[in-house]
């Protein structure tokens, strides 16, 4: 067989590939700073719900088990849930794994306290076109997005996260 056909046919799985595995998680107008988020109750998510978000500052994000940054971040939220649920902080985690059980081993490896939710017919992340794991929306007290982190990196992502939710506690950042 002709190596250029080759060549092309491998491009040609692997765009397709791509725009399929994109599609999962895309599909909504996307969230941006700004807007209100929208109400979480409507897209049948699969879990308990925080008993009240609205006068909270919040920390959604969306994750999977197959996601290794997530893997990093569950820690840091764990972190932050330990030092500021009291003083109005809701961290809600969204998975989007296809299966529940990947969801759970994950969870077992990785047991935190804070909210998790599994959107498993992905109508809330393709609502907000999520496009990758982990992202994570700062909603501030009034249900507007403050910032989005889009992946995890680390200390810097974590610094970012404390400066962000410690502002928001205080009263000292209004949403845009």
């Amino acid at each position: 067989m002709n190596m250029k056909l080759i060549k092309n046919a491998v491009l040609v799985i692997a765009v397709a590939l791509t725009v399929g595995v994109s599609t999962i998680f895309a599909g909504g107008k996307a969230l941006k700073v700004g807007d209100t988020l929208p109400d979480l109750s409507t897209f049948g998510l699969v879990g308990k719900m925080p008993d009240a978000l609205k006068g909270q500052v919040v920390l959604l994000d969306f994750w999977a088990s197959w996601c290794g940054p997530c893997q990093q971040s569950f820690p840091v939220m764990e972190e932050l849930h330990q030092k500021y649920s009291t003083k109005g902080l809701v961290i809600l985690a969204i998975n989007v794994d296809e299966s529940a059980a990947a969801m759970k081993g994950f969870l077992q490896d990785h047991p935190v306290k804070f909210s998790i939710l599994h959107d498993a017919t992905k109508k809330l992340v393709s609502t907000a076109n999520i496009g990758s794991m982990p992202t994570s929306l700062v909603i501030g007290r009034d249900g507007k997005v403050v910032s989005i982190h889009k992946g995890f990196h680390g200390q810097e992502t974590a610094n970012q996260y404390m400066a962000e939710v410690e502002k928001l506690l205080a009263g000292t950042v209004a949403s845009k």
